[in-house]
């Protein structure tokens, strides 16, 4: 059954009216319903709030690196840290390493540019920092509903929108409700702020549905795995921070690495591969377990004797946004904004999205605050996009506007004009790189490729994809129908597969997606949507455009810990 059939045999749904209607309990999601409130209290307003999370708790979903300048934070809530924020490591030596396949060499601190100084920043678990905003937010009077996906957005008659509805729980794979059905829900709002991330599944449908993007840049993402880890003692140094580039990428694939040490013996490990790469047979999983095995790297998951001794404790993998201002969207509809990297406020150049996210969402709510205290509603908060035009955000942004853009021309050219924007001109660049292409455009035919061989996973450093995925804790209600869905279902093997060698197996870091041989020796592609780590990077890297990423009974899903 269709939703409409559904709808029309076991409707209407109830709803509930707010004055702001928040999607995603992230850090921008959580500051925006945080500042509403904080501003209803000052001006002896009320303002109802609600946030709408799909993971089974606030934080659940959240996956970072993660390096937080407190900036916005000690904007938002200036005694932050009296109040038991989880930032507790501060970062105390950066280290940027271009690593060949046996070599590594450190690049001095004092050539370091300014954006790749961490000097007053954190190393955090961003999953540990949502949780304690969540708690800030319950406190102030904000509702929060864990395990519940915003499906669709609503609109008014006259285009503008109204809020969302929930998802239909107790649906089969067969799409018919089972004895356990339960109608979605709808929540009004005089204004619906999206906060979903990067590729937000809402956020994408009011870009396309309101041109948002007219005469911007193609947004850009990369694929960020990350794993937690408990090394040795005696390879532990709190609050170290090493960022590595070069192998084991080819110079002309934009990616790099991280590794983080957290306290109490933790580090925190990742690699990011740009998804406007070009080799379909290119593994961004595989890309990071090879990394770990780099001398400069393995070193810290060894004892003194050089035995790995370090255990794994969590794994996870997330699209983020890496296009910068340049692709910045128009970030208000009639009716509500996208805030964070729900519209790609991502610094790339800083490796940093947290501070972003809380600032766009305090600008958004402060915007949203006037409006509802002056009787508007469903009209575009025209104040946020001007607020963030002069502030500090939009000058950090526009500084490092060129910095993904010049990996196009390869790895020592970008690290040269890098150098050249920020420190000669201290980021006063009187030019802008343009990008013409979304990130699946770029994909060649396998024909003009050469397979890369990678080398199988020892169990100890490295890993298989299900192994990992175990760890993720990630979960879905099994009979529910599968939430990625294809336009049509022939085009993986007449065209992904016959064109590009099914890059779909590889792309994704959970093991979704694998062709399989049918009785009669033809393929076919198998969705093993229970697998799902809620990435997006097949609805942005699938050459054809074939795979939508809707969303999932609410709470389905990784439940991350410690990430």
């Amino acid at each position: 059954m269709t939703n409409q059939e559904i709808l029309a045999q076991y409707g209407p749904r109830e709803s509930m009216e707010y004055d702001v209607v928040v999607v995603g309990a992230g850090p921008g999601g959580l500051a925006t319903a945080i500042r509403i409130k904080q501003l209803a209290a000052q001006h002896g307003k009320e303002v109802s709030v609600v946030v709408l999370e799909k993971g089974s708790e606030p934080g659940a979903h959240i996956l970072s690196g993660a390096i937080m300048d407190p900036i916005a934070l000690t904007e938002l809530i200036p005694d932050w840290k009296a109040r038991g924020a989880p930032l507790h490591q501060p970062v105390t030596d950066d280290a940027y390493v271009f690593l060949g396949e046996k070599s590594g060499l450190r690049v001095p601190n004092f050539l370091l540019p300014p954006f790749a100084h961490n000097h007053g920043n954190y190393i955090v678990s961003l999953g540990a920092v949502t949780r304690w905003m969540a708690q800030q937010a319950e406190a102030l009077g904000v509702e929060i509903f864990p395990g519940f996906s915003a499906a669709e957005l609503l609109y008014n008659e006259d285009g503008s929108v109204k809020g969302v509805a929930t998802g239909n729980l107790g649906v089969g794979k067969d799409g018919q409700p089972t004895d356990n059905f339960q109608l979605g829900m709808e929540l009004l709002g005089k204004y619906t702020v999206l906060a979903e991330g990067a590729r937000g599944h809402l956020g994408k449908q009011v870009i396309a549905r309101f041109a948002l993007d007219k005469g911007r840049d193609p947004q850009s993402f990369g694929i960020g795995i990350k794993e937690l880890w408990e090394i040795d003692p005696s390879r532990h140094k709190p609050g170290f921070v090493m960022h590595t580039a070069g192998w084991p990428m080819e110079s002309d694939t934009y990616g790099g690495a991280f590794l983080y040490h957290l306290e109490g013996n933790k580090v925190a490990v990742g690699f990011v591969t740009g998804l406007g790469y070009t080799n379909p047979y290119l593994s961004p999983f595989e890309e990071f377990q090879r990394w770990k095995t780099h001398p400069n790297v393995r070193y810290y998951f060894e004892n003194a004797q050089g035995e790995v001794t370090a255990k794994r404790l969590s794994y996870g993998a997330r699209a983020i946004n890496a296009s910068g201002i340049n692709a910045l969207p128009k970030t208000v509809f009639p009716g509500g904004a996208l805030i964070g990297c729900n519209a790609g406020y991502l610094n790339v150049g800083r490796i940093k999205g947290s501070h972003a996210a809380i600032k766009t969402g305090m600008l958004a709510a402060e915007a949203a605050f006037d409006a509802v205290v002056a009787g508007r509603q469903h009209d575009e908060l025209s104040a946020y996009p001007e607020a963030f035009e002069a502030s500090w955000l939009h000058t950090e942004l526009n500084k490092d506007r060129n910095f993904k853009n010049w990996f196009k021309y390869g790895l020592t050219t970008a690290t040269l004009m890098n150098g050249f924007e920020q420190f000669v001109l201290r980021g006063h660049i009187p030019w802008t790189l343009g990008r013409d292409k979304p990130d699946h455009a770029y994909l060649k035919p396998a024909a003009q490729c050469k397979p890369i061989d990678y080398p199988k996973p020892d169990g100890k450093l490295t890993f298989d994809r299900l192994s990992s995925v175990f760890i993720s804790n990630t979960n879905h209600e099994e009979q529910q129908p599968a939430h990625l869905t294809l336009k049509d279902a022939s085009v993986p093997v007449a065209i992904n597969l016959a064109k590009y060698a099914g890059p779909e197996a590889r792309y994704c870091p959970a093991g979704v997606y694998e062709y399989v041989k049918n009785d009669d020796q033809t393929d076919r592609l198998q969705i093993n949507a229970q697998n799902c780590v809620h990435c997006k990077t097949c609805d942005i890297k699938d050459p054809t455009q074939n795979i939508v990423w809707v969303t999932p009974e609410g709470g389905g899903g990784p439940n991350y810990a410690g990430m």
